[in-house]
């Protein structure tokens, strides 16, 4: 049975969910953070905090010890106060205005038709409960709540950390209770660009049709999380038929195109080409090769894969030069695609990969853009370097944007311990130790601050940045007395 809000909508006595509840009034998506930063900033302050706030709206948050903890190692708790701004299409609603409306479904509280911003609310709030509390046992803390995180991690790139003496850090934007995550990837967007030069047209060969050869029917996935498995990758799948082609047959290559996101392993990409009709049975006869080589490849991984030719209704006007098609096919066979590394120390987990994202065609060039990851940045700045070193060699333009660090897996972590020894004398069993291939503001802050000894972790939350996001009140209540839990044992 729902309950949808019509004022106030969590009765409980969790002081989280009604901070939650109260924060959720004011809009608050990437680069609107000022309202609540004011908010938060005036809130510890009306409780004897101190509140530092940048120009980018970033907070710093200083509460000092309870009796008795005056000499523990300060500790930084740390969240971001922005959040996703997504609605059904239906659903009317101004996110720089309208406050987030609740929904109460048993055990869960969802917005209505948007998202609800526990990602990252439900860190902000938990922040605020440690600001609030009176009778917590606690060493000093420090809370840093950043924004822009959801877009280009600004306060965290742009964070003064000076204003930090924290040796230890608590990041609170993780979504499974019982799971504590010790590391995460860093990052890079890298573009390979290729300059058109067209083909002589009264040179080229008559005779010729158009054809799309096509790579369809991959699952894709995300590109950090999803990498492990090995799936298919659209446009790399359809450069390695184009380089076998080449060997067959003298063919025209029109245009090439696939994927749509940099962050998602590519589930579709297409060439167009133009070949006589000796050059079409070649060609048919060489997909034909590849279909059967892939669903044997990927039998397991990606079983739907599909390798097609068929025939463009509109003839093309203009084709890729000789020169440009080898550059095009020669990237393609020779960049950097998927696994690269996999990490030593945590079982399954990958340390370093590429994804092949999107390829673009433009008017004078076509651009092909990865998605570099590692949490190792020497490793992370190794590849970067042969991403280059590729476009020098082939002769096409590069450039590298938003490089964001990771954050290495750190073996002799005090915070860890702790997290792992309150956990089984509470419930009686392991707290799970993982790391994802995804980035985290830590990486950022931990290159600002290589001594910090830090942990991230979280309530159940589930389906962020969609509107069916939604977090578990009975999972926030258990996680609250937890951190209570952990906050008493860093004395």
């Amino acid at each position: 049975m729902s309950k949808e809000q019509a004022g106030k909508v969590y009765t409980g006595d969790c002081k989280v969910l009604q901070f939650f509840e109260e924060l959720s009034k004011i809009p608050r998506g990437s680069g609107n953070e000022k309202a609540i930063s004011d908010y938060v900033a005036r809130f510890a302050q009306e409780r004897g905090c101190t509140a530092i706030q940048d120009e980018r709206y970033t907070l710093i948050i200083k509460k000092p010890a309870s009796k008795g903890y005056e000499e523990a190692t300060t500790v930084i708790f740390q969240g971001h106060l922005d959040m996703v701004c997504e609605k059904n299409k239906a659903t009317q609603h101004d996110f720089t205005k309208d406050p987030i409306r609740f929904k109460l479904d048993g055990d869960m509280i969802y917005a209505q038709g948007t998202t609800l911003g526990a990602d990252n609310g439900i860190g902000v709030a938990f922040a605020m409960a440690l600001m609030d509390s009176a009778e917590m046992a606690h060493p000093p803390l420090e809370i840093l709540l950043t924004t822009e995180e959801e877009t280009n991690m600004g306060g965290a790139e742009n964070l003064d950390a000076s204003k930090l003496s924290g040796k230890m850090m608590i990041n609170f934007d993780s979504d499974r209770e019982g799971v504590v995550f010790v590391s995460s990837a860093g990052g890079a967007s890298v573009f390979h660009a290729v300059p058109i030069a067209w083909a002589d047209g009264e040179a080229a060969a008559a005779g010729k049709s158009a054809y799309a050869i096509a790579v369809q029917g991959l699952t894709g996935g995300h590109s950090g999380d999803d990498i492990i498995r090995e799936r298919g990758n659209a446009n790399k799948l359809v450069g390695r038929v184009l380089d076998d082609l080449r060997r067959h047959a003298a063919f025209d290559l029109v245009s090439v195109a696939g994927g749509m996101k940099v962050n998602a392993i590519p589930r579709e990409s297409e060439a167009v080409v133009r070949l006589t009709a000796e050059e079409l049975a070649v060609a048919e006869a060489r997909v034909a090769e590849w279909n059967r080589i892939y669903k044997d490849e990927f039998e397991f991984a990606d079983k739907g894969v599909n390798v097609t030719i068929t025939s463009v209704n509109e003839a093309p006007s203009r084709w890729l030069s000789e020169e440009t098609k080898l550059l095009v096919i020669r990237l393609l066979a020779l960049m950097p695609n998927g696994v690269l590394s996999m990490e030593k120390a945590i079982e399954n987990l990958v340390r370093t990969s590429t994804n092949i994202g999107v390829i673009t065609m433009k008017e004078n060039e076509i651009v092909f853009e990865s998605l570099v990851r590692s949490s190792h940045k020497s490793q992370l700045d190794a590849v970067l370097q042969v991403m280059e070193t590729l476009a020098e060699t082939v002769g096409v333009t590069y450039r590298n944007d938003h490089y964001f660090a990771g954050w290495p897996y750190r073996s002799d972590s005090k915070i860890r311990e702790v997290f792992e020894a309150v956990y089984a004398r509470k419930y009686g069993e392991p707290l799970q130790v993982k790391a994802i291939h995804a980035g985290l503001e830590c990486g950022i802050l931990i290159e600002k601050m290589p001594h910090l000894d830090a942990v991230s972790y979280g309530p159940n939350m589930y389906n962020f940045h969609t509107p069916e996001e939604h977090v578990s009140i009975s999972s926030v209540e258990r996680t609250w007395e937890f951190l209570q839990d952990v906050m008493r044992e860093l004395k």
